[in-house]
């Protein structure tokens, strides 16, 4: 006859080793989730057509308007990562290399135009400490998105707890038609000048 003492071991051990594995399966299928960066959205592709919007500049008034830009010739629509509760140093660097090449860009296209997105609140002012008192030179130009209505349109809002938006980069050809992009699976995956001097070339 068994022990009463080691039937109930066996029992314990065996209710143990399936709440073992219960929590094990789980917790690989949260860091398989986890480890796959990049927009879970449909963002247009190439060949499609821009998703128009009206957005305000910066420390200017009014509204641009994305296919009011691109029917004056090829417009760069470059999605920075706001402010996900900081001033990103990956879009800062990138705005950085925009406006030291400002003059090689102008040459190429009609404007860039840079979407800062965030929550409405304060973003005014949040996009105006990440200009730092720069004055963009033509054909750079800032518009906050508020509450990231855009980036939620064009299939690339980072759904997660201090996150805006997945880095991306557009080139549209003067039809709105998308020529060249890249969307970054990561937050420091921004485009490069000489990609979209690249890409706006062989328009």
């Amino acid at each position: 006859m068994l022990n009463p003492g080691l039937l109930t071991l066996r029992l314990f051990s065996r209710e143990f080793v399936l709440i073992y594995s219960v929590v094990w399966i789980s917790c690989l299928a949260w860091a398989v989730a986890s480890a796959q960066d990049g927009p879970a959205g449909k963002h247009p592709e190439v060949g499609q057509r821009a998703i128009d919007f009206e957005l305000p500049p910066v420390n200017e008034s009014g509204y641009l308007s994305l296919r009011e830009s691109y029917a004056q010739g090829p417009t760069v629509l470059i999605f920075l990562r706001g402010f996900p509760g900081h001033q990103c140093p990956y879009s800062s660097d990138q705005l950085n290399g925009l406006v030291n090449r400002a003059k090689a860009l102008s040459g190429a296209c009609h404007r860039i135009i840079l979407v800062y997105p965030g929550i409405a609140k304060g973003l005014d002012r949040r996009a105006e400490e990440f200009l730092n008192s720069r004055r963009l030179p033509p054909p750079l130009v800032l518009v906050r998105d508020d509450d990231m209505k855009v980036v939620t349109q064009w299939g690339l809002r980072w759904d997660s707890a201090k996150e805006t938006t997945y880095p991306a980069t557009f080139v549209l050809d003067k039809y709105g038609r998308i020529a060249w992009k890249k969307v970054g699976q990561n937050r420091s995956e921004h485009s490069s000048v000489e990609e979209i001097l690249k890409a706006l070339r062989k328009l």
